[in-house]
């Protein structure tokens, strides 16, 4: 993944919406914009609650809000019919984009001409490959949602093509951005990360490959806190459980726990050089 900009610190925003308005403008950096007018957004993708949510927070943003200098301004909806969790929700989540004055657009080449930044928002990851290559080649800066993808092999092509078209783009959970796991990526934390255990809910699906449909915030907030560097990974997994242990290169070692039974949360224990901490919040 090749990050919007190298001095974009992500210890230096204070919420997810804040990162996503800065990411996408750094992407922006260098590219000729209306300055009376604010940064048009395409969205890829209908077909997840996240579409709603997004157009709502952006759009509606009040005055003094980083995110007024963006607007939600056409989308594509897409949509996948053998995946319920898509066909059955995207014409109802399109709807209430139009119902926010987003314009609706036939294809991604079409859209594309009419924004400065894309949203990638599909719920079904094996879309993605194919929705994010227009993209890469219009040069146009791309957050993708989760789940990147539905396999590794797509996972690594996009980050291939985006290298080659040396795209600006990104790819998280909103948990990376919680204040209260985003503190250990400080400069005065450097080392004090001693190990972790995070989990979250771990819902399954039958088109994406084991964590990919829904793991991805409990390793994202494990990942925040440890740093990269993971070497070895082992896996246990049951019908409601899965358990992930990786081993990083310094020897420190990490775990996720992913939830599939009726109880389920979001949180990290960080073992630090000083104390232990417990974070039991959801702050995407």
């Amino acid at each position: 993944m090749r990050f919007i900009n190298p001095a974009f610190r992500l210890f230096d925003c204070a919420s997810w919406p804040m990162a996503l308005a800065l990411c996408l403008s750094l992407g922006l950096y260098g590219m000729p914009l209306r300055a009376d007018q604010p940064m048009r957004i395409g969205m890829i993708g209908l077909d997840t609650s996240h579409a709603p949510a997004f157009a709502k927070l952006i759009n509606q943003a009040p005055a003094e809000s980083p995110l007024a200098k963006l607007r939600i301004t056409a989308a594509f909806p897409g949509g996948s019919e053998d995946l319920p969790t898509s066909r059955d929700r995207v014409e109802g989540f399109t709807n209430d984009l139009r119902n926010l004055d987003v314009e609706i657009v036939s294809s991604i080449d079409k859209l594309l001409p009419k924004v400065d930044a894309i949203l990638l928002e599909s719920v079904d990851g094996r879309k993605h490959l194919h929705q994010a290559l227009p993209v890469f080649k219009s040069g146009k800066p791309m957050f993708i949602d989760k789940p990147l993808a539905a396999e590794l092999t797509d996972a690594i092509a996009i980050d291939l093509l985006g290298k080659h078209y040396k795209a600006r783009w990104f790819s998280s959970s909103s948990l990376r951005f919680s204040p209260s796991i985003i503190r250990y990526r400080s400069p005065d934390m450097a080392g004090k990360v001693l190990g972790a255990s995070a989990w979250s809910p771990c819902s399954l699906d039958p088109t994406h490959s084991d964590l990919f449909w829904y793991g991805i915030h409990g390793v994202e907030s494990l990942y925040t806190a440890m740093g990269v560097g993971c070497q070895q990974v082992v896996r246990i997994s049951t019908p409601d459980t899965d358990v992930v242990v990786g081993t990083w290169q310094d020897g420190r070692i990490g775990s996720f726990r992913g939830l599939r039974a009726k109880t389920t949360g979001y949180g990290l224990v960080v073992f630090g050089a000083d104390k232990i901490e417990t974070d039991a919040k959801y702050e995407g």
